[in-house]
């Protein structure tokens, strides 16, 4: 099995003006991320929409990335759906486009029902062939389970290897699963769009899954970590994090709020509700990209000048 770690950056979904996928802006900002230097790729996840998008456009993207990404690293399959046979028909399109692991919500109709949870796990498990990664985010995305419930489900489902932890304090529950998980995962991943990075990883997440638009930062904040260079790593995180704190606001939005300005999409177009950014929000916007230039200049992206076949 595919060893897991590092910068996961979940692939927004493009759309065209009158919200059509585009899948050619979509594969600029895959060759961004990889140019950026992730270590690997998730889609579709909430940053990519997947609510809004039909299972056949889940398949036809999925599909997709597996023929750009062409093993060059590894891809994490998003296949949450509330009915089983969904999942596991995503994770099983995932397998066939090369993903070594499908990353899967807990479905809240199975919330209390520890044996109905793991049952649901298992098919899609089964029916993908590949390594379970459980997203536990809270309500209303998912469950959130407690750190007991998420160890005696991996200990009940051999396929679940990884854990996203989500639900606050995740701080807290990582340190726990640390303890009390052993040998039931093989290791857990910080989400949250890395605003908790750092406290994620000195509990000793193996990676971060946020969304992409300031990837190469985020590669280079894990790589210092690692390194030892923990206060570098940390002046990265304290450099980005009001703008991490706007896209905690507007979310999808944001994110292609700024790939648009750094030339890699051609329509900031969002399906998903919520709220769009204002005269007011695009200039503090563009003074908070404008204070870290040095770490995310507009004119250098890279990926940018990459010939991308049609």
């Amino acid at each position: 099995m595919t060893s897991l770690a590092g910068v996961f950056p979940i692939v927004p979904t493009i759309f065209t003006p009158t919200g059509a996928l585009d899948l050619r802006g979509t594969r600029r900002v895959v060759e961004y991320i990889l140019a950026a230097g992730a270590a690997g790729v998730v889609f579709p996840g909430l940053a990519s929409e997947y609510d809004q998008l039909s299972v056949d456009e889940r398949l036809e993207t999925t599909a997709a990335l597996g023929q750009w990404i062409a093993g060059r690293v590894p891809l994490i399959v998003g296949a949450s759906h509330p009915d089983a046979a969904v999942a596991a028909r995503l994770a099983s399109a995932g397998a066939a486009a090369g993903a070594v692991a499908a990353m899967v919500l807990t479905p809240h109709a199975h919330a209390g029902d520890a044996a109905a949870m793991a049952r649901y796990f298992a098919d899609v498990h089964e029916a993908g062939g590949i390594a379970i990664m459980l997203q536990n985010a809270p309500a209303p995305m998912g469950v959130g389970l407690n750190v007991d419930q998420v160890v005696a489900l991996a200990r009940a489902v051999d396929g679940i290897r990884y854990v996203k932890e989500e639900t606050q304090p995740s701080g807290h529950r990582i340190t726990a699963l640390g303890v009390q998980a052993g040998a039931a995962v093989d290791a857990v991943f910080g989400g949250a769009g890395a605003r908790y990075v750092i406290d994620e990883l000195q509990r000793g997440t193996i990676g971060t899954m946020p969304a992409c638009e300031i990837t190469e930062v985020h590669v280079e904040m894990l790589a210092r970590f690692h390194q030892g260079d923990v206060d570098g790593a940390r002046t990265l995180f304290e450099r980005t994090l009001p703008l991490l704190s706007m896209q905690a606001v507007f979310r999808w939005r944001l994110t292609k709020a700024v790939l648009l300005r750094r030339g890699l999409i051609d329509s900031d177009y969002v399906r998903a509700p919520g709220p769009a950014l204002d005269a007011y929000d695009q200039r503090e916007l563009d003074a908070l990209l404008a204070r870290i230039s040095d770490l995310l200049p507009l004119d250098r992206v890279p990926g940018a000048q990459e010939t991308i076949r049609s």
